[in-house]
């Protein structure tokens, strides 16, 4: 168990903690793109700062204070123009960098006080990468925004879902690092909620646990399977410092403050080579609801949405000093060592594990995946729909409840999927 003191630590995210001044060492991804083929104008909240995000005339995203510098009023409620976010009380323009360009009346009635001169609002860089929107508020010079091997591969339809989780950050990353949780939560679960007791799935006889680069890489071994299995010679990735990489999909848990986390998941899926050369326009993105409204409960149907019920369920922050951790929880004991590592890192003045600086070695970052020629080879139309797990998800998207319609039709289109196809297997 941890102190109450460390646990603060470990989950207070806003300006200047420990935790927070790590956080803002790296890239978070915090929209789609997509988003803004309807809108202007979206209010961030981020590691406990009110923000607004913008997409302006000529096509460039900003990332600003939510507040205007004159009276405070609220930006995300302004008006884009040619080059920058104006508010729409008294008209203050200000650029993408925090700068104010324009004060309207002030520029007629007192030309020579160059008062805009000296104003600047709160501003961070974001860029565009996968379909995200992605924001960095930390110092610089910034890292480069990681381009994850599965941001390059070819012939696939993605598609990206958010959802805002009443939870602290923290709890929701070291799921990234809980093997065992798959049998209970997800496997045995599911059976239950079809309404039977059985049988459960293969019992966990052995979990590992390896550091590399950029993350912590798990590895389990179910009493069906042999260490010759993907699942233990490659496992899967806790990605630093917010995210969960299985391959096929990269899953963030980005901190909007001590209280709530932004859950940003990024799926990719492999059309049939009959479908090949398949490329992709704007990448579609929805959000996902995590609440039934008729009964008030957790959705607990899709794999997310029961990792969902498991975060929250632990209170708003997990009181960690009333854990009992077990030897399945080694991964999670390296998480919080790595952590306080690259927290003490920062207050030293170095850079924390798992940034990339390096143009080279960001024109595709390799990360272990299991099934890897699934995703980059691919397989015909009949291979897939008689795979095992891939062929159950061209029926229903798996991991979060709520896909709109005109997802899953674009999906099927993609993949060249018929009615009788899916009712054949």
């Amino acid at each position: 168990m941890l102190s109450e003191a460390k646990n603060r630590q470990l989950t207070q995210v806003g300006p200047g903690t420990p935790m927070g001044e790590l956080l803002r060492r790296y890239w978070h991804p915090i929209a789609a793109v997509s988003e803004f083929d309807k809108v202007d104008t979206k209010p961030v909240r981020l590691l406990g700062e009110d923000l607004v995000l913008y997409k302006d005339l000529g096509g460039n995203f900003g990332l600003i204070d939510r507040r205007c510098a004159h009276r405070r009023a609220d930006l995300s409620y302004g008006f884009v123009e040619q080059s920058g976010l104006r508010c729409n009380y008294h008209g203050w323009l200000f650029d993408r960098d925090g700068r104010c360009t324009e004060q309207p009346y002030e520029d007629i009635a007192a030309p020579n006080a160059r008062m805009k001169e000296r104003l600047r609002i709160k501003a961070y860089p974001v860029e565009q990468k996968a379909g995200m929107l992605w924001a960095y508020l930390g110092p610089q010079p910034a890292p480069l925004v990681p381009n994850w091997e599965p941001f390059t591969w070819k012939n696939g339809f993605a598609q990206i879902v958010i959802s805002e989780i009443p939870c602290n950050w923290l709890q929701c990353q070291e799921n990234s690092i809980d093997p065992v949780h798959f049998e209970w939560m997800h496997s045995n679960w599911s059976i239950r909620l079809k309404g039977e007791t059985g049988p459960y799935a293969p019992t966990h006889i052995k979990v590992d646990f390896e550091e590399f680069d950029y993350g912590i890489i798990y590895k389990r071994l179910r009493e069906d399977t042999s260490e010759r299995h993907p699942l233990w010679t490659v496992g899967r990735v806790c990605l630093w410092p917010q995210a969960f990489c299985l391959g096929d999909h990269i899953e963030w848990r980005i901190p909007i403050d001590d209280e709530n986390t932004l859950s940003i998941a990024w799926a990719f899926s492999r059309v049939p080579k009959e479908q090949e050369p398949y490329e992709q326009g704007p990448i579609p993105a929805w959000h996902g609801p995590v609440v039934d409204p008729d009964t008030g409960r957790w959705i607990s149907s899709h794999v997310m949405n029961q990792d969902f019920v498991a975060w929250v369920g632990q209170g708003t922050v997990a009181d960690r000093t009333k854990e009992n951790l077990a030897s399945s929880d080694r991964g999670i004991a390296m998480l919080r060592k790595r952590f306080g590592e690259d927290m003490d890192a920062v207050a030293d003045g170095r850079d924390p594990s798992g940034l990339i600086r390096d143009p080279a070695a960001n024109e595709c970052v390799e990360l272990p995946i299991a099934g890897r020629h699934l995703f980059t080879e691919g397989l015909t139309r009949e291979q897939l729909l008689a795979h095992p797990i891939l062929g159950k998800h061209l029926a229903d998207y798996p991991f979060q409840a709520g896909q709109p319609d005109e997802v899953k039709a674009a999906y099927r289109e993609a993949m060249g999927l018929r009615d009788e196809d899916l009712q054949a297997h």
